[in-house]
């Protein structure tokens, strides 16, 4: 097939969204489909047969465009529309793979040249944009029908997770395809792998979170509920990794404040080719989020592991999470911090946990599946392009 892919973020950069739409073009690019991405012009190009980057122009006041909503992403979008309109003129797609908010652009050609599109959807833009900016709450419906309109215009909907499946039933998208993330493979990397232990001299339990620093993902939650924690448990050590710069000083300051800072060590940002290589080295891993709905990628990588993972009990966590696979709480700090002592103080109730964790993704979410979604999805839309083709 030949597919026009609009992808709104920094591409190819190591975090959530980016991550699952290499996973996605990798797939593609096997199937021996044709792909034309229109990316933004911030991150690495990649090569893939059958792939062609296509990015927007770098305007010098338009850098460092962090996730969620921004002024910067908006005019982004912005320019990626007639860049798009341009491409999709020319004609020969199957369909457009639009992803998150390019669904917008998606409809547009839709509405325009009669191109289907498939829309991508990695969380829901509504809920994203209103608890970003709390000003907008109030148009929260307006937001949510026009997310309605964009779902139920696409040929097909593809959740990254069962809370946007549900989403996606309530505005009559005509057919969805769950779309499960998978855990990081480990790759070839030219950085080499820190032994946590031995650089900061550790002897007792590792607690490990790995992510972004921003404010949805708990880590204010996180550093109150180790310092909890830590009053019970003396040989308790906090490794986190991952955060920009200026997010690690504000957090280290935290700790020094709450007087844990030399037991939070900050690594920074390490390959996602090592991931596996450093959450073998963690007795328990943390997901500590506090918003949002869509599932983090990080768990699927957490559950391989075969480590046990503390997560609070949201949804966000808990439609792929069970008692069984993960310790669950409160996200509150005195639930969470009793969670930690749990996990740290019993290595049986590790063991245990982590098994199940990792039997979840032998059964359910794994590459196989993955590849096979999209391959049941795609030749659906194929037969569909073929049937209108014939009318």
């Amino acid at each position: 097939m030949k597919i026009l892919l609009l992808a709104p973020q920094p591409f190819y950069q190591e975090r959530g969204t980016p991550i699952a739409i290499k996973l996605l073009l990798e797939v593609l690019s096997q199937r021996g489909d044709q792909v034309d991405v229109i990316t933004f012009h911030e991150g690495a190009d990649i090569a893939l047969p059958g792939v062609t980057l296509h990015r927007i122009p770098a305007l010098p006041w338009l850098k460092n465009i962090r996730p969620g909503f921004s002024p910067k992403k908006l005019a982004c979008d912005a320019l990626m529309l007639p860049q798009a309109l341009r491409m999709a003129a020319r004609g020969g797609y199957d369909y457009v793979h639009a992803v998150e908010e390019a669904a917008f652009i998606a409809y547009a050609i839709r509405r325009l040249y009669r191109i289907p599109y498939l829309y991508d959807m990695d969380s829901s833009l509504s809920g994203q944009l209103t608890e970003k900016i709390g000003v907008l709450k109030p148009l929260l419906p307006v937001f949510r029908g026009l997310e309605g309109i964009m779902i139920r215009g696409a040929e097909a909907v593809v959740p990254v997770c069962d809370a946007l499946r549900d989403d996606a039933v309530r505005w009559g998208a005509k057919k969805i395809a769950v779309l499960y993330d998978v855990p990081m493979p480990a790759e070839v990397c030219a950085v080499p792998v820190i032994d946590v232990r031995a650089k900061y001299g550790l002897t007792g339990p590792i607690a490990m979170y790995v992510g972004n620093l921003e404010a949805y993902q708990g880590i204010d939650l996180l550093l109150e509920s180790f310092w909890l924690a830590a009053q019970d448990a003396a040989d308790l050590d906090l490794v986190i990794i991952g955060g920009k710069p200026a997010d690690i000083e504000r957090y280290t300051t935290i700790s020094r404040d709450l007087g844990i800072a030399e037991r939070v060590h900050f690594l920074g940002p390490q390959p996602v080719a090592l991931l596996s290589a450093y959450l073998t080295q963690a007795d328990l891993l943390l997901s500590p989020r506090i918003k949002g709905s869509n599932t983090p990628m990080k768990l699927y990588s957490y559950l391989e592991s075969g480590k046990p993972i503390l997560a609070t009990n949201l949804w966000t966590h808990t439609q792929v999470l069970t008692p069984q696979s993960a310790v669950l709480t409160d996200p509150l700090p005195r639930a969470y911090a009793d969670g930690l002592l749990r996990l740290a103080a019993n290595a049986a109730l590790r063991d245990q946990i982590g098994a199940a964790g990792a039997q979840l993704i032998a059964t359910k979410y794994n590459y196989q599946t993955f590849y096979q979604t999209i391959t049941d999805l795609l030749a659906e839309m194929e037969q569909a392009s073929g049937l209108r083709g014939a009318a």
